[in-house]
């Protein structure tokens, strides 16, 4: 049975400015170490398939940046805490006020669905700003995402947050602000699966040219799965619980239309391929 280090998330305290109270936090930094995988391996990638300038990687990330942030703390919000939301709208903000009665920013609460529609919004812009065809860039992009994941699932676990279900396994950990029990450290099993599994079986599929959109509907399907397992072995958000049937949480709910798009996404595009190289022949 292991425990819980018990990190301080907090890297790095600031001086406070009048009433908002300022830090770096190990969530945030965690952020910034995906942006920056973003951006080299994308570069990487420009140079390797001339899609696009290595040089528009900049303005890439910032897009894709604006669209993770603002998508993924609309969406928890939408999704987890509307009624917290409805009696303090600062949270929408990430402002919170801590015990001593300073304002404290904090993003702490980002639902990756939410950030996955902002980032998708942000795509379409930049490829309009860029004269760009969309789904190509959205093909483009989802290799270089899961490393974000896996990064953002360490800050979870550097937070304490998201623990599991209580298990017997010998890996169980012990949350100790939560309880005594042991149990499934599921923000690591996400960072494993959904970051690190994901990214190497996307950049393994992409490294040759695909149908169009196959590369994405791979990706919407991978993590759909691999987030519809670990639901089985997450706790249930405190203040949603199980949604239906005693075991379908928020996340199951989530997952569901990403693994339906994704196999979806799968068949059309390698129908469609067919269909052109059959016509080709004629």
């Amino acid at each position: 049975m292991l425990i819980h280090p018990g990190f301080d998330p907090v890297a790095l305290h600031l001086p406070t400015i009048g009433p908002l109270a300022l830090a770096i936090h190990w969530y945030g930094l965690m952020y910034l170490l995906g942006f920056l995988s973003f951006y080299w391996l994308g570069r990487y990638r420009a140079k390797k398939t001339q899609f696009m300038s290595p040089d528009a990687m900049g303005d890439l990330v910032f897009y894709g940046a604006l669209g993770v942030m603002l998508g993924g703390r609309f969406g928890y919000v939408l999704f987890y805490d509307f009624q917290n939301f409805l009696h303090n709208p600062l949270l929408i903000l990430g402002l919170t006020q801590t015990v001593s009665g300073h304002w404290s920013l904090e993003f702490k609460g980002m639902s990756f669905h939410g950030g996955l529609i902002g980032i998708v919004t942000a795509m379409v812009l930049f490829a309009r700003h860029h004269q760009l065809r969309f789904t190509a860039l959205l093909d483009f992009v989802t290799p270089l995402g899961p490393l974000g994941l896996f990064f953002g699932r360490i800050g979870n676990f550097i937070n304490g947050e998201l623990w599991g279900r209580p298990t017997n396994a010998s890996w169980g950990m012990v949350f100790p602000w939560v309880d005594n029990q042991a149990r499934h450290p599921s923000m690591l099993y996400e960072s494993f699966l959904e970051g690190l599994v994901l990214f190497l079986v996307l950049w393994w599929f992409s490294r040759e040219p695909k149908p169009r959109l196959a590369v994405t509907g791979l990706f919407l399907l991978g993590y759909g799965v691999f987030r519809f397992l670990i639901e089985f072995v997450r706790e249930p958000d405190q203040q949603i619980g199980f949604i239906a049937f005693d075991w379908m949480t928020m996340g199951h709910l989530l997952s569901l239309p990403m693994i339906i798009a994704g196999g979806s996404l799968l068949v059309w595009a390698y129908t469609q391929n067919t269909l052109a190289a059959r016509l080709e022949r004629k």
